[in-house]
């Protein structure tokens, strides 16, 4: 539930950031333009053009956490009011549309990328699992100090 949560916020913010920054000696979506690369180029965002000193991005940086743990508190609250039901739904559209962008993904690539995909997607679902074990062991170990 808590991944739900969390993808969910996600999804909520992407188009508030989408919105906040306008495409930039580009096409219409924004791509070509300075700061669009690849892996390890620095992407333009927003506050860019206001030439902000490291301590103004900090702080800035600072706001944007405490506005996005805000949303997730928001958010939390009231999906805790779903019943059971309407929670198990949701997840399960949840998972049914990961599922599928994972498929069409999968089905755009180059059989080398594919076995490469493949691998991610079994060493993300090892490291849930390593996670979840960890959590387990932590929540019993927390138990028996109280």
């Amino acid at each position: 539930m808590r991944k739900t949560l969390m993808a969910l916020m996600f999804a909520a913010a992407l188009p508030t950031v989408a919105m906040a920054m306008p495409p930039a000696d580009g096409d219409s979506m924004g791509h070509g333009g300075p700061g669009h690369g690849g892996p390890g180029m620095h992407q333009k965002g927003p506050f860019d053009k206001l030439n902000l000193t490291p301590e103004q991005r900090q702080q800035v940086g600072k706001l944007m956490r405490d506005q996005m743990q805000g949303r997730y508190e928001i958010t939390e609250k009231y999906l805790a009011k779903l019943s059971p039901a309407d929670q198990k739904a949701m997840q399960d559209e949840l998972s049914a549309k990961h599922a599928k962008t994972q498929s069409d993904i999968r089905a755009m690539l180059t059989p080398d990328q594919q076995k490469q995909f493949d691998q991610i997607q079994k060493d993300e679902a090892q490291r849930r699992a390593d996670r979840a074990e960890f959590e387990a062991w932590k929540a019993q170990k927390a138990e028996k100090n109280q």
